[in-house]
Formats: C-alpha cells, sequence, structure tokens
C-alpha cells in the first residue's frame, strides 16, 4: 500500500517537514510506501517552485480540491494557526489521516472542535497527530523513558525555557506571527507551546495550573508590502502588534510538583534555546535543544564523592530511532525530529492504533495556553486549567 501525501503551506515548516517525508522511506524501514503526491499554497509560481525543490510530484492553489481527491491518503498542514481546525476537520470527513501543526488551534474553542472531529474519524480507521516536533529527539524520548524508570524519583520541580532572539531587532517587520488572528498568540503559543508539552511528555503529568505574565515590548513594527503582514517587502508606515513578545509562568503538576516555564523571543544570544530540567528525590535530568544530542544525568543515589552531572552522548544504536542512522558519536540535527515524526505517523496508520500527541493532547495544551492568558489578565492570579482531557492518558 502506498500512502500518498499532500501538504497544505510551503514556508519554513513546509521545508521540515518536507525533509521528513523525503528523508524516512530512505533511511527507515516504513511498513507503507510514501508518496510526496502534492503541496498547495496560494501563490501558484511560489508553490511549484516549493514542489521542484522540495522534491514533490505537482502543485496546487486550492486546499479543498485537493482534500476532496481520491488519490490523497494523508493531509500534512504547516499553514498558520488561523486555518489549521478549517483544514483539519475537512480532512478527517472526508476520511484523510492528518497530522497538524503545532499549536493545535489559534483558541480553545477551535481546538476542542478538532479533537471532536478526530475521535469522531478515529472510530473510522482514520488517524490524527499534533506535530510536537521535540518529542522526537532522541535525547528528550530518552529523558522521558529514564524518568518512567525512576531514574530522577519523584518530581519536586520542573525548569523548562524556550528562549530566541529574533524580534530584539525592532525593525523586524510585522510577519504574520506577531498578528493574532493568524497566530493566535505570540511567543506563548509559538514556542510555549513546546514546552508545555514536553514537560507533560516528559514527566507523563498534567499541568493542572497556571499563574503567568505576557507582554509586548514593542507595540509597533514596519508594515510589510500591502500591509497584509504576510509575505513582500516593507513598506511605509506601521501597524500593531497584536501578540505577545515574552511570556513568563508558573504551573502545577497534577503531583503537586511545580514548574517555571519562560518563552521569550527577546532572549538577547540565545537564537533556538529550548533546555528542561526535572528535578526529583533520586537525581537530575537536564536537556538543550542547542546541544541536542546530549543529556545531563545527576544520580543522587551515587557516593557523595562521585555525585554530579554526568554527560550521556545520546548517538548509541541502543538510544531511540538513533539504530538507523549513523556510528555512535556522528551526531544527528533539528531536521531528523521531523524524520522520525513520518515513522511513528505511518508506523500508527499501518497498526491502526492512534498516534501521539494526539489532537486531545493538542487540545491539552491549548487549555494551558489559554489559561496563561486569563492569569495575565488578572493581575498572575492562579487559575486551574480545564481537566477534561488529560495530557498524560
Amino acid at each position: 500500500m502506498t500512502l500518498r501525501v499532500a501538504m497544505i503551506g510551503y514556508g519554513f515548516m513546509g521545508a521540515a517537514h518536507s525533509v521528513g517525508w523525503r528523508q524516512a522511506p530512505r533511511v527507515f524501514t516504513l511498513p507503507e510506501d510514501v508518496e510526496m503526491s502534492v503541496v498547495v499554497g496560494r501563490n501558484a509560481d511560489a508553490v511549484a517552485d516549493a514542489a521542484t525543490r522540495w522534491g514533490w510530484q505537482e502543485s496546487a492553489t486550492d486546499w479543498r480540491e485537493v482534500i476532496a481527491r481520491d488519490d490523497i491518503d494523508i493531509v500534512d498542514i504547516v499553514t498558520p494557526g488561523d486555518s489549521h481546525a478549517e483544514i483539519a476537520i475537512a480532512a478527517l470527513e472526508a476520511g484523510k489521516h492528518v497530522l497538524c501543526e503545532k499549536p493545535l488551534a489559534n483558541t480553545v474553542a477551535e481546538a476542542e472542535a478538532m479533537a471532536d472531529a478526530a475521535s469522531r474519524a478515529a472510530a473510522r480507521g482514520i488517524r490524527s497527530m499534533v506535530g510536537f516536533t521535540y518529542r522526537r529527539v532522541p535525547a528528550v524520548t530518552f529523558l522521558r523513558d529514564l524518568i518512567a524508570q525512576g531514574a530522577v524519583g519523584k518530581i519536586a520541580q520542573v525548569r523548562a525555557a524556550y528562549r530566541q532572539d529574533w524580534l530584539v531587532d525592532r525593525g523586524m517587520p510585522l510577519a504574520w506571527r506577531l498578528q493574532k488572528e493568524h497566530a493566535g498568540s505570540g511567543a506563548l503559543g509559538d514556542i510555549g507551546a513546546h514546552i508545555i508539552d514536553m514537560t507533560q511528555f516528559v514527566t507523563g503529568l498534567d499541568v493542572v495550573a497556571v499563574s503567568g505574565t505576557v507582554e509586548t515590548l514593542v507595540k509597533e513594527r514596519p508594515l510589510l508590502g500591502g500591509g497584509s503582514g504576510l509575505s513582500g517587502t516593507a513598506a511605509e508606515g506601521f501597524g500593531q502588534v497584536t501578540v505577545d513578545d515574552i511570556a513568563l509562568f508558573s504551573g502545577r503538576l497534577s503531583t503537586g510538583a511545580l514548574v517555571s516555564f519562560e518563552a521569550s523571543r527577546f532572549a538577547t544570544g540565545r537564537k533556538n534555546d529550548l533546555s528542561i530540567e526535572v528535578s526529583g528525590d533520586r537525581g537530575a535530568l537536564r536537556f538543550d535543544l542547542e546541544d541536542l544530542n546530549t543529556l545531563w544525568f545527576y544520580d543522587r543515589t551515587a557516593p557523595e564523592v562521585t555525585q554530579g552531572f554526568t554527560r550521556i552522548l545520546v548517538t548509541e544504536p541502543q538510544h531511540p530511532y538513533v539504530a538507523a542512522w549513523w556510528p555512535a558519536g556522528h551526531t544527528l540535527g533539528y531536521e531528523h525530529g521531523f524524520s522520525h515524526q513520518v515513522v511513528d505517523f505511518v508506523a500508527a496508520i499501518a497498526a491502526g492504533t492512534d498516534p501521539r500527541p494526539s489532537f486531545a493532547e493538542g487540545l491539552s495544551v491549548q487549555r494551558v495556553l489559554e489559561a496563561v492568558e486569563r492569569s495575565s489578565e488578572n493581575e498572575s492570579a492562579w487559575l486551574r486549567v480545564a481537566a477534561d482531557v488529560p495530557a498524560s492518558a
């Protein structure tokens, strides 16, 4: 059987997803063949160029027509968040398996509708998954496994941060990621969603309450061509930034353990610094995306004279996903997580099982994001997160 893929969108994430679809069948032994059938975008010339560069068989400009085609089995959504719900629900109802980039949607209501559609589709054998790709960095998956095996003992505290600096330049134009109607939220939803999901993934626990503050440091930015904020070159005039630049929030896990979260696009000198440290009564584990082949492990049960953080190079064939790649010590990179995402998604479709993270898990992250925004609006008051969709299920 061949699974024929249509990718909706062709920006930065389109390039990354294309690498995943192209590499996975060549490196891993997949249970089904994969065919990169069509990439879809609004600009006919630009999307045609993307198809040629990234290896798609054809391009198209109408996603509705593509979803209706009988020769498409999987729809991969890499568009801005404002279109996720419409495309995903239509694709699921058309009987297509759906992979959707994070965050799942721009609002809780949209995410609820998507999770409901995914649940109905699953009853018909149609699978869906959210693209929290950092779960599939081998070191992160291994960190999760070590925690599940009891390496840190009872978790007391988690520190999670995602720091970038691409908005420090106040002349950076008003792109779609800075407009609430397209992005839903700023640093909070774009990169904060990753650290919420990673915390819940590696600990197996839910974020059940939050207290937070979100802030927009630069309120206006230069307009792009046409004033749309979506494409083009810088034009005269300025437009309002309607999302946050920084989100700082605390969380409480379902066991009572505390989490500190930081999501910032103003962390000068930090290019793509996602880090998480989990501390427990038996030890601690630490990961940093800017050193993504490495874990640091502190073992409190070791003799005091030899205690200290130990570096683990996660490149052995026994580590998650690594056996299909290079010899030990030959490190992997950012793009490999997208291949691992394809492997897991295709394997679940072939096995008839529901892949993870599910749309329900994407909804759980959306509920946390919404609670942080409400908390910020209420002087950082502690607020409960809706608990009807456990992330650790």
